[in-house]
């Protein structure tokens, strides 16, 4: 089952590591990933669409008026709605990150070593809920279920210990 995960980027040309952000990205099955450039005015952008050129499980969304967090995952959430047929779809936001640990290739990592458990986690969350779920009412947070599950993963303790 593949898990669509949404990414938020503004002005993080300088955290992301192109060549392990791919290598890992390659490595991941069953993964889908919508980068989102939130109106970036560095060359997030540019970098992005390198990702996406070298990752046939990449899309890149640009918005070109800045959004606050929440509209850009929507924004995300409606292109991977409109692309893909994903019945789970998390999303992370790039500045939120603990950038000095890890930052962005810890987080594609985390989400590749644990992704069985982060669906597993994700069908009984949504089991629970006595409402109907749309889109929008889904979508969960990536880092906030990596914390919940209680792995034993380097980026997920350190971004415990951040303040998110």
């Amino acid at each position: 089952m593949k898990i669509g995960v949404i990414i938020i980027f503004h002005n993080n040309e300088n955290d992301i590591d192109t060549d392990c952000f791919i290598q890992q990205i390659q490595k991941t099955p069953n993964l889908e990933l919508c980068l989102v450039n939130n109106n970036s005015k560095d060359n997030t952008y540019k970098i992005l669409d390198q990702i996406k050129q070298c990752c046939n499980n990449v899309s890149v969304v640009n918005i070109n008026k800045f959004k606050s967090d929440v509209s850009a995952v929507r924004a995300g959430a409606r292109f991977m709605a409109s692309q893909h047929d994903l019945e789970h779809l998390g999303y992370a936001t790039a500045n939120l990150l603990n950038k000095n640990e890890h930052g962005l290739n810890g987080l594609i990592k985390a989400i590749s070593k644990n992704q069985d458990l982060i669906l597993d986690f994700n069908i009984e969350n949504l089991k629970k809920r006595d409402i109907k779920l749309t889109l929008f009412k889904s979508l969960f947070s990536i880092i906030d279920y990596l914390k919940k599950l209680n792995v034993n993963d380097q980026f997920v303790n350190l971004q415990s210990l951040s303040k998110l």
